[in-house]
């Protein structure tokens, strides 16, 4: 690394001489630069800590708008979202009518799950740019995580009003209709999204689980396997096609559709734990015990264990606290 990279963290302190105000603000602007795109060819090879090394030595000599960009970027990545919000203060106190900035730190509070913030940011930043399909949508998720659905959808509909071709937008408004119900109208939204791109296996989700909703059980068990033929690794699809079958009573297509997930994703303690609901309802108890059994070590802190921990003492009883 040491002939790759060209910066030298020690030279300001090994420097004996004061130079001409001129030539030290040549060789600062020199270093800065020396530094700045070191982090940015460490970042690009995943040397993530040499990256946030450079960049803070860089912002020591400047405090640089793309530089804080760079450095709140790599602090994302290293999942150090207190830090990466601490920096994206300073790049919006350079400019605090910066667009791209205040957006940045709503981004960053959403990740913090503080909702009541990000709605008070972006309402912010569209008093300074009404027309900010990004701020729109963010401002309308944060609505959603805190469940108040009709600002949500409101949000939703201004965002698809102001960019009629974002295609999340769609998506995330025909959750929160189909979280109120209103599955008519989440279809259209779905159908919307399938004729842009007939290959988005979260709408194929979404429209599976809607008309599971709608009782449309063929055209449900349909979109879910279109979701598996375009992610076979949909953990989400996997676990809801085999509830399909169970809640059709047709235990048998249940349990081999588990058994093929274990096969291929033997650590998912869900698969077990709903191939062992189906083994019970089919009365093969002592088949359903062991895939209780493996869920909870698989998962000793799932949903499964607090209710076996909570209501039964052993294997023997647990079916009487109604664990199915």
């Amino acid at each position: 690394m040491a002939n790759f990279f060209t910066s030298l963290f020690s030279s300001r302190a090994s420097a004996t001489d004061a130079p001409a105000a001129d030539q030290s603000t040549k060789n600062n602007s020199k270093h800065f630069d020396i530094l700045k795109y070191d982090g940015v060819r460490a970042q690009k090879i995943g040397q993530v800590d040499y990256a946030i090394r450079c960049y803070k030595e860089a912002l020591l000599l400047n405090e640089d708008a793309e530089t804080l960009n760079y450095l709140v970027n790599v602090y994302v990545q290293k999942g150090m979202i207190d830090e990466a919000e601490e920096i994206t203060a300073r790049l919006v106190a350079l400019d605090p009518t910066e667009v791209d900035a205040l957006l940045l730190a709503a981004n960053l509070r959403f990740m913090q799950e503080a909702y009541g913030d990000v709605i008070k940011q972006t309402a912010h930043i569209l008093t300074l740019e009404p027309t900010n399909y990004l701020a729109q949508v963010v401002q309308a998720k944060a609505h959603k995580k805190k469940n108040d659905m009709l600002s949500a959808l409101l949000g939703f509909t201004q965002t698809i009003a102001l960019q009629p071709d974002f295609m999340q937008a769609y998506l995330l408004r025909a959750e929160v209709l189909h979280a109120m119900n209103q599955n008519n109208e989440a279809l259209e939204d779905i159908e919307k999204i399938l004729v842009d791109n007939s290959e988005d296996e979260n709408a194929y989700l979404l429209r599976a689980e809607i008309h599971e909703a709608l009782g449309n059980m063929e055209q449900a068990a349909a979109d879910y396997r279109q979701t598996l033929t375009l992610n076979p690794f949909n953990e989400h699809a996997m676990l809801l096609l085999g509830q399909l079958f169970i809640k059709q009573n047709d235990l048998d297509a249940a349990i081999l559709h588990f058994t093929d997930v274990i096969e291929t994703n033997g650590a998912l303690a869900e698969a077990y734990n709903e191939r062992g609901r189906a083994y019970f309802l089919q009365g093969n108890k002592k088949a359903a015990a062991e895939d209780m059994k493996t869920a909870i070590e698989l998962n000793p802190e799932g949903e499964t264990a607090k209710r076996f921990e909570g209501e039964n003492k052993n294997f023997e009883d647990m079916y009487k606290g109604g664990i199915f």
